[in-house]
Order: structure tokens, then sequence, then C-alpha cells
């Protein structure tokens, strides 16, 4: 169990956000197996100020899809203040700030991970929004810059410090990006220093590194992002896996192919046709990763245009056993 704020959580582990994935069809998907916490894509709070189109889809939710966190993109208390005010009509539990994203074009505007590199200013920053939230905030942070910055505890003690309720930490530098090795050791020290809860990531791609990264770090949970992609059962074997139950068998063909039938549907009626249609073509992909004789299908898939035109795909691609 998690408590963000007083808020809660009974799973442990939390569906993270991931940039042009996390779409209201993406976080049902993964609900249905299990996923209790989900977040919405990250969204630039300036671009929230200036009431983008595209900023206000990325935010349509529903009744079912609870609880529900945003993260916050910037660097100027102003904007994301401002940012937040227009999400007071909105269902959400929590605001989390970016501090983590390695993306140049981020970084270079001193957004995302570029914040590691001033403490000082992110701690105020965190002040300022802390102060005029009426929800909980937490901050997302990465282990450091590079090799000779790993600041992750001074970073988190100071976000400690101007209020947050909880901390996120990617175990690699903004360097790294995704690359290399996750540091457990860093996500640990963090851990030990803090009081408010630590939500650790960085590889957590099967259920058994999502209990050795409880075991190595002794982490309050998990944010699973990459691990998700086309494989909502991770939530239900992760479950499985840290309560000390048997892991199910890995999903059959024919229940794999009904969750890409369900998932291009609401992809479909969220997006429209044919947009919903090339919104799935990469969750084909990752779907039917690590199956034989798929790479005629995968190339058909690219190409499809309509929810018709997909279904059939799959259907010929993982045809019905009856």
């Amino acid at each position: 169990m998690i408590k963000i704020g007083n808020t809660h959580f009974s799973s442990r582990c939390i569906l993270a956000p991931l940039a042009g994935i996390s779409d209201l069809p993406f976080r049902t998907i993964n609900r249905m197996f299990g996923c209790e916490l989900a977040f919405t894509e990250m969204i630039s709070a300036r671009s929230l100020v200036f009431q983008s189109t595209k900023t206000q889809k990325m935010l349509t939710s529903d009744l079912s899809d609870s609880p529900l966190a945003v993260q916050l993109l910037g660097n100027d208390p102003e904007v994301i203040v401002r940012a937040m005010d227009l999400l007071e009509d909105r269902r959400y539990d929590f605001v989390d700030i970016n501090a983590a994203c390695p993306v140049v074009k981020v970084t270079s505007r001193a957004e995302g991970a570029g914040l590691m590199r001033e403490p000082g200013r992110l701690q105020k920053l965190l002040k300022e929004v802390v102060r005029h939230a009426v929800v909980p905030v937490t901050v997302k942070i990465r282990s450091g810059w590079d090799e000779t910055s790993r600041n992750a505890v001074d970073v988190a003690l100071r976000a400690e410090d101007a209020g947050v309720s909880g901390l996120f930490i990617h175990g690699r530098t903004k360097e790294q990006g995704y690359k290399g090795t996750v540091d457990y050791a860093i996500i640990r020290e963090v851990k030990k220093a803090l009081k408010i809860p630590v939500v650790a990531s960085g590889d957590a791609l099967s259920p058994q590194l999502i209990r050795r990264m409880f075991e190595e770090t002794g982490c309050n949970g998990i944010t699973i992002a990459r691990g998700a992609l086309g494989n909502p059962w991770i939530f239900r074997e992760a479950r499985a896996i840290l309560s000390g139950s048997e892991i199910q068998q890995r999903p059959s063909l024919e229940e794999i192919r009904k969750v890409m039938t369900t998932h291009l549907s609401l992809c479909c009626d969220f997006h429209g046709d044919p947009v919903g249609t090339m919104a799935f073509r990469k969750f084909f992909g990752w779907y039917t990763k690590g199956l034989q004789r798929m790479n005629r299908f995968r190339e058909e898939a690219f190409l499809a245009r309509t929810r018709e035109e997909m279904t059939a795909i799959i259907e010929d691609a993982l045809p019905s056993e009856t």
C-alpha cells in the first residue's frame, strides 16, 4: 500500500506517464489487469495554459479512469500554478512535477532533468507549487545529470523540505537516458534519507525485475513503463509475485487476440477512425513481440488505415483456436 497525501493506494505498482502512449484507451486496458493508479501523458504546463487542443485531448478521462495522476512539465512556478488552476475542474488525485525527462529539447530549456542541475531552483519551484496546490504534489527526478553529478539524495531532501508528498526516482542519470544499468544503490540511499514515500522506476520489465527493485531498494512503490507496452498482464503477474503467489501462465494467443481487439476498439472509439487505427499500429508490434511468423502481419498492420482492416489482420495473425 502507498499513501500519497491522505490517499491510500492498495497496489504498489503504478502505470507511468508515457509520451504519445498513455492515453485513456491504454490506461483502460492496463486497469483491466490490475493497474490501480495511472498517469496521463506528461503535460506541458505552458501548452495547458495556452489551451492547446492536443493537450486537452491528452487529459481526457472518464469515471472508470481512477485513481489518476497528472504529470506537469515546466520550470516557471507561475505557469505551473496557472496550469493547475485550469485542472481544478478535472478529476485527478495528485500532480507530479517532472524533473526527470532526459530528452534534449526538454533539458535544453532547463525543464525535465535539466532541473537536476539547479537543485535550489527546483526547490523554490516546488515550494511555490505546493503552496498553491489543492491536491498533493510529488516530483520525479533521476539519479543525477551524469556520472560525476549523482545528486539525487540532495535533490530529494530539498524536495521533501519543499513539502512534496512523495518522490519518484528513475535510477539512471540524464546522460544515460534509458540505456545502461539502473543504480539500485542510489534509490536505496534516497529511500533511507526521506520520510515521504519513494517510488522507483527503471527496468520494471518483468515481475522478477519488479520484485528485485523492491528487495534491493526498499522503495514504497514502482512505476511500470516499457514493461506494460503490449503487456498489461504485467500488473497481474507483479501482484502475484509480490504476494508470494504462483504467476499464471503467459497469456494464450486467444487471450492476446481478444485484448488486441478490445484495445483497437477503444482506440477507434476514443480517437475516431482512421486516427485510432493508426494510433494502434505501434501496439500491434508490441503485443506480437516474441511471437513467431509475425513479420508479414506487422508490415500489413503498419499500413492499415481502418478498424476493419486492422481487425482482419489481428484475426489472421492470431486465429481463434475454436
